[in-house]
């Protein structure tokens, strides 16, 4: 890549000595966490007009990709329908439009459309919006709706009567958007979040006749640790809240039919002990990890006897396989297990007389059920993808064993097939002799050589797997020549649950050593090189991507870090930013001294150093909730301060979005094309 050596604005630097266990850190770009700041607000434009001004010579590329990836996409898109209650439920997106139109039909689907909403009318005038949790009441007259037009996570509650078309008086803001209609389609509940640190913490009742300022305050979290939300039974019965860290749980529930009644107490909350709760006749189903269940089980009780000292057996817990998911049906239950990373679909009776695995084939596929909201059906649906096939949406009679497929996702422009394309999973050795899964996908002209690029991915945190599945996006790589690998690191579930929690808290290192590892298989393989080596993450991913370029940056000729959180432990010492109380449990808390000093000693923030650092494209969010602008914006500022080489180092934030980045398909198209075109245009691609 040829490079430019107009200088990059610099931010200045102002001492600010951070001061905590005998220790002192120095935080020469402190200043940039000051929001309200013009001359933060002046330094962040200043580098995105520097990422414009170094990247006008690819302005007719990233066009051309764009293009190219919203060619392969059926623009006037519908889902597919699924019934409930007596109506048949649709989205639609249509042609050129950003945003998706929900619509219904009432018994048959050659019925008269009912809009819900045109969420392309709605979002006129904004620059971000973003409209979810559609709950539709019981007697189908009205819809609660939540809105979100910063891109901060904060939405407001709105009920629309479905007769007039009109909203009414409810307007409830401050929310975490989900809510829940009691049966007599009046009452609401709905979970506010703390407005400083974003956390979930209050659960109201709302009557829909009444002004909010009568909301009964129903239950209050008062474990800063903990955030709080509520949910309704599969069955529709009964309305629970659910108070969560991350290793811990707890559930209170009533009545869908007696909202006025006091909330139950299922199991009084244990640390390190996490349960959800399905319903089915007189009995809840419990999944969860007690007395040693690393992997998970599902025990039984009463829904009259809760507590863990009444639970009883259903399914056993299994060192070689994680239960993921349960799913209750009127005449069958469903279970979603991982087996040596591969998803698996168990399905029985509840007499046990007719069991059976969904038979799914191949090494590098995503399978999961969706959709399942009727509870009086034999019918199942799934989704299948994998590296080379694109999503169907497939349901499955458990009763006669019928399969159909009802959709699968159409790849416009007619020049792909997925013959054409080779996906594989092989193994890397870590550090400490794990044997650590990499999935991988190229078109099968692609030599894979010395020469070969390839685009290593991964997250590795919170126990989140990343899937092996198709995206027709990533045509635009592949069909140029490059690989494209997912690095299957400790701090995802892959492998089990055990594969989580060796990649976090005192274990995070094994997640960035993992990494790392993959690398150099790839590179020892003969696969690539370290001058076609390619990482890409975001969010805790991107901490990752932080890591990497401080320890290993020889391995790498290009880095993409998207949203990344990078300076930990000022964001962990600081309970007022959004999130942190809840992290303790995934991060460890730096206020205790083992932690801190461990958490120091990767956080890339703390670890930049004097070096050769990658070409590097890190991106932002100005309103991001997760991972504040500041970080980012300062990891990148100290790199320019201290780096060696002439390599790039571009940083470019929307200024009016937050943490997933633009609202719209086909801006979220614009930014995908701009890390592409970083991809390419580092190999001499240009068309």
């Amino acid at each position: 890549m040829n490079i430019n050596r107009n200088k990059p604005p610099l931010a200045k630097q102002k001492l600010f000595k951070h001061k905590i266990h005998d220790d002192i850190r120095i935080d020469e770009f402190y200043w940039l966490n000051d929001r309200e700041n013009p001359k933060v607000f002046e330094y962040l434009k200043n580098e995105n007009e520097y990422y414009e001004k170094m990247t006008l010579k690819t302005k007719g590329f990233q066009n051309l990709i764009f293009n190219e990836m919203k060619s392969r996409i059926k623009e006037d898109e519908t889902s597919v329908p699924y019934f409930h209650n007596k109506y048949w439920y649709i989205t639609k997106y249509e042609k050129g439009k950003d945003y998706p139109i929900y619509v219904r039909r009432k018994i048959s689907l050659s019925a008269e459309e009912e809009i819900l909403f045109n969420c392309n009318e709605l979002a006129n005038d904004h620059e971000y919006f973003n409209l979810s949790s559609i709950n539709i009441s019981p007697d189908n007259k009205k819809a609660a709706f939540s809105v979100d037009l910063v891109s901060r996570r904060l939405y407001t509650i709105r009920v629309k009567d479905l007769e007039s078309g009109k909203l009414l008086d409810t307007k409830i803001e401050n929310t975490s958007g989900g809510s829940v209609w009691s049966r007599d389609s009046s009452n609401l509940f709905y979970t506010t979040k703390n407005t400083k640190t974003l956390r979930s913490e209050s659960v109201y009742r709302h009557n829909i006749l009444s002004p909010i300022e009568l909301d009964s305050l129903i239950y209050k979290e008062k474990d800063n640790t903990f955030s709080v939300y509520v949910s309704l039974s599969k069955s529709e019965e009964y309305i629970f809240i659910n108070s969560y860290s991350t290793l811990t749980t707890e559930s209170r529930f009533i009545k869908a039919n007696e909202p006025f009644n006091t909330f139950k107490l299922i199991q009084k909350r244990i640390f390190n002990l996490e349960y959800s709760v399905a319903h089915y006749k007189d009995t809840f189903y419990v999944f969860t990890n007690a007395d040693g269940a690393f992997n998970f089980k599902i025990m039984k009780t009463s829904v009259d006897e809760t507590k863990k000292v009444n639970w009883k057996p259903f399914i056993v817990h299994r060192e070689d396989c994680l239960l993921e998911d349960l799913d209750v049906f009127e005449n069958y239950f469903v279970l979603s297990e991982r087996i040596n990373g591969l998803t698996k679909i168990f399905i029985s009776s509840w007499d046990s007389k007719n069991k059976f695995h969904l038979p799914i084939k191949g090494q590098t596929y995503t399978l999961s059920t969706s959709g399942n909201i009727t509870f009086n059906t034999s019918k199942l649906r799934y989704n299948f993808s994998s590296l080379t096939s694109p999503h169907s949406v497939i349901e499955f009679d458990m009763q006669t064993k019928r399969v159909e497929i009802l959709k699968e996702q159409n790849v416009l422009g007619g020049s792909f097939k997925k013959e054409n394309y080779i996906s594989t999973r092989i193994w890397a050795s870590g550090q400490d002799d794990f044997k650590i899964p990499i999935s991988l996908v190229y078109k099968k002209n692609t030599k894979l050589s010395l020469n070969t690029p390839i685009l290593l991915y991964a997250y590795g945190a919170y126990g989140h797997t990343i899937d092996p599945d198709f995206s027709s996006i990533r045509l635009s790589l592949l069909d140029r020549g490059f690989v494209f690998a997912i690095a299957h690191v400790r701090g995802g579930e892959y492998l089990g649950r055990k594969w989580y929690d060796h990649g976090k808290l005192l274990n995070k290192r094994n997640t960035f050593n993992d990494f790392i590892s993959c690398s150099k298989h790839l590179i020892n393989m003969k696969f690539t090189s370290k001058e076609h080596l390619y990482a890409y993450g975001g969010s805790a991913g991107g901490l990752l991507m932080g890591v990497i370029v401080n320890q290993a940056s020889e391995l790498y000729n290009g880095v993409i870090a998207a949203v990344p959180f990078v300076d930990v432990v000022t964001t962990m010492l600081d309970e007022t930013i959004p999130l942190t109380t809840s992290e303790f449990d995934e991060w460890g808390n730096p206020k205790n001294k083992e932690y801190y000093y461990y958490i120091k000693s990767y956080s890339p923030y703390d670890n930049v150093k004097k070096q050769n650092y990658p070409n590097m494209l890190v991106t932002s969010g100005f309103y991001d909730s997760q991972v504040q602008y500041w970080e980012p914006a300062k990891w990148v500022s100290r790199i320019r301060k201290l780096k060696l080489d002439n390599n790039v180092l571009y940083f470019n934030i929307n200024l009016k979005a937050g943490h997933g980045g633009a609202s719209g398909r086909y801006q979220f198209l614009r930014e995908k094309a701009k890390e592409y075109v970083f991809l390419l245009d580092l190999e001499s691609i240009n068309k």
